[in-house]
């Protein structure tokens, strides 16, 4: 599954580092959810990223 979080993150001007501490998730779950390496990604953890870009998840899945 491919997620839309980098274009809405670059939309928004947060670098990668912000955005995880905004959601309070790890980078390396951002970075991991950009390049495609995610797997199984819990819907807390997209709740988190959706609520930090002022998204519903449905918005970050392409």
């Amino acid at each position: 599954m491919q997620y839309k979080v980098k274009e809405w993150r670059e939309k928004l001007g947060l670098s990668q580092e912000e955005l995880a501490k905004k959601a309070g998730i790890s980078r390396q779950i951002i970075v991991n959810l950009e390049s495609d390496k995610a797997g199984n990604t819990t819907a807390i953890t997209l709740k988190k990223i959706a609520d930090a870009l002022d998204l519903k998840i449905s918005d970050i899945f392409s």
